[in-house]
């Protein structure tokens, strides 16, 4: 009887392929989907080149999305910058504790935990983890789940700058880092999507042969 951390046949060993598109199931042997057309593969075999990629243009643009002022305001008085830890603290001086924790989960820790997540997922693959193969695939679900959230900064930003425009009174503009924060999302969210999480399954039988 085989435990709980071991699993029993795959599809693959079985003969048979799912379509990532439709999840229809085939045997082995057709290049392409029966109800979608979408080309058929049992693995993704660059799927951890195009992991790599993503991921590390997301860190990239991440770093700018921090440095430069994610919002401009100017008022008649005067002109001021802020970036996205300085608009938490900004937030936090004028008592607005629930809004800066929201802000700062979606723009800090959870961008910060997928890029541990993905980059985790990656090299769990090509050798043995402490972590079940279950409990690495919930994790791949949870980051592809709340990638989206990841863009509230993003809409916050898009709002002010529709709503508050009022000429020469005060204007509230975009920054360079509200761009560089966008294409850091989008980008991890690709590294998520060219995961293969199939190979999880792989790695873990081939390290109980």
């Amino acid at each position: 009887m085989e435990s709980a951390g071991q699993i029993g046949i795959t599809a693959r060993a079985a003969g048979l392929v799912a379509c990532r598109r439709c999840g229809q199931v085939h045997k082995t042997g057709h290049s392409s989907c029966l109800r979608c057309h979408a080309r058929l593969s049992s693995r993704d075999e660059k799927s951890l080149q195009k992991v790599w990629a993503w991921l590390l243009a997301g860190i990239i643009a991440y770093i700018p999305a921090n440095t430069y002022p994610m919002l401009l305001t100017n008022t008649l008085t005067h002109d001021s910058e802020a970036t996205i830890v300085g608009g938490v603290m900004e937030l936090i001086d004028h008592h607005n504790y629930g809004i800066a924790f929201i802000v700062f989960v979606a723009s800090v820790l959870i961008p910060v935990g997928k890029f541990l997540a993905v980059a985790y997922l990656a090299i769990s693959v090509r050798r043995p983890s402490s972590i079940s193969q279950h409990q690495r695939l919930h994790l791949y679900e949870v980051v592809e789940f709340i990638g989206r959230w990841s863009m509230i900064d993003v809409f916050v930003v898009a709002i002010l700058s529709a709503l508050v425009q009022l000429d020469s009174v005060a204007t509230i503009n975009p920054g360079i880092a509200a761009v560089s924060f966008a294409l850091s999302v989008v980008f991890t969210m690709l590294a998520a999507q060219s995961f293969d999480p199939r190979l999880i399954w792989d790695t873990e039988r081939t390290s109980q042969e």
